[in-house]
């Protein structure tokens, strides 16, 4: 299958995390052409497309400053990624559709918050669901605990002692693919580096491999983290790109914990689309 020509494209990275994105609200055709899963495939294909770990759509909307439809690198849809997210508050504040401080923008897994102050995007999330601090998963070697935390999409957290011993690949692929798990997750292996500061590696479902940094990985991390004990309400995650993620994590009234993150997102370059 081959990309239609002449659409233009920024790359973007979020601490690692790299995007395709487009302007869909100035190339009205570009979502029509290439939101489809062969489409996203090629571009995201390293060697042979552009590569990266997922394309976005910046598009109009009737309520919000702006709309983003998020698809991983495997073709799927996804409904929520915090670092495209922080990714796409970068592009539209560079485009004029923001401007510095707070606004609006929906995505499919509902509407958002972000802002864009002292040069940095950051968002704030939904209430983490589901929520489960010791899971029936057997333990290995280096590993402390293995906690669930839903942020929009479904993580495992494994407490290890050292991070960079961590095999993301071998062992995040067979969880990641856990009957278990009714939906898959990403999995998250996390150890401390200093004071409410830790590193962290992700194996990242519909990537199908780690990746330099997960956003909703993050904030997964920081929530289980808290509620072990580990940490305070100010996280910060050292990614596999050696760019920090922060998360700041608020107790409201209804009993959940409503969390922000904060973090890098840059435009690489601009290029536009040929044949693949």
């Amino acid at each position: 299958m081959s990309i239609p020509d002449g659409h233009p494209f920024y790359k973007m990275s979020g601490s690692g995390n790299d995007f395709i994105v487009f302007d869909a609200r100035s190339d009205t055709g570009v979502a029509h052409a290439l939101d489809n899963a062969d489409s996203v495939r090629n571009l995201c294909a390293t060697g042979t497309g552009i590569g990266a770990d997922g394309v976005v759509f910046l598009q109009s909307d009737t309520y919000q400053a702006f709309r983003i439809r998020y698809f991983n690198r495997d073709g799927s849809l996804g409904e929520l990624c915090g670092n495209a997210s922080l990714c796409s508050i970068r592009l539209a504040r560079e485009l004029g559709v923001i401007g510095d401080g707070t606004c609006h923008f929906e995505t499919d897994a509902g509407a958002m918050t972000g802002h864009f102050r002292d040069g940095l995007p950051e968002i704030d999330l939904q209430a983490v669901h589901e929520l489960t601090l010791e899971t029936k998963f057997e333990l290995q070697e280096g590993e402390r605990r293995i906690g669930f935390a839903n942020t929009g999409v479904p993580h495992l957290v494994i407490l290890m002692d050292d991070v960079s011993r961590a095999d993301v690949v071998g062992r995040g692929r067979p969880l990641r693919l856990d009957k278990r798990l009714k939906a898959g997750a990403n999995v998250n292996f996390v150890a401390p580096l200093g004071p409410d500061e830790f590193g962290m590696r992700t194996y990242e479902r519909g990537v199908e491999a780690e990746t330099l940094a997960c956003g909703t990985g993050a904030v997964a991390c920081a929530t289980l983290l808290n509620a072990w004990g580990l940490a305070g309400q100010v996280v910060r995650l050292r990614t596999r790109s050696a760019q920090t993620l922060t998360v700041t994590l608020r107790q409201k009234d209804d009993g959940h914990v409503w969390p922000s993150l904060r973090g890098e997102a840059r435009i690489v370059y601009r290029g536009q689309t040929a044949e693949l």
